[in-house]
């Protein structure tokens, strides 16, 4: 289910804050935040997030794209790794 349209996109209030102090300096900083569950806002742009996956903040450069999406989508939790071979139990002819 979504979110009401009566109610605006969810933005961690910190988030917010540190994003509007950066455009009003026109300062380009990695911003470290754990809320995986914020909206992507059009005053994000260009700015680099640092997302925690769980285990440590990943850097995720925030583009027109990713607006309308979630910070979470683009930091993976849990990482592929590759199958194990299977080894070969059949008996060789020499």
């Amino acid at each position: 289910m979504t979110r009401s349209l009566k109610k605006n996109p969810f933005v961690a209030n910190h988030l917010l804050r540190k994003i509007d102090k950066l455009n009003t300096k026109e300062e380009k900083e990695i911003i470290v935040t754990w809320s995986r569950a914020s909206t992507i806002m059009p005053t994000m742009i260009g700015h680099t997030i640092a997302i925690h996956n769980g285990k440590e903040h990943l850097p995720v450069y925030i583009t027109v794209h990713m607006v309308g999406h979630k910070l979470g989508e683009f930091v993976p939790t849990r990482n592929f790794v590759k199958h194990a071979k299977k080894k070969d139990k059949r008996s060789r002819r020499a």
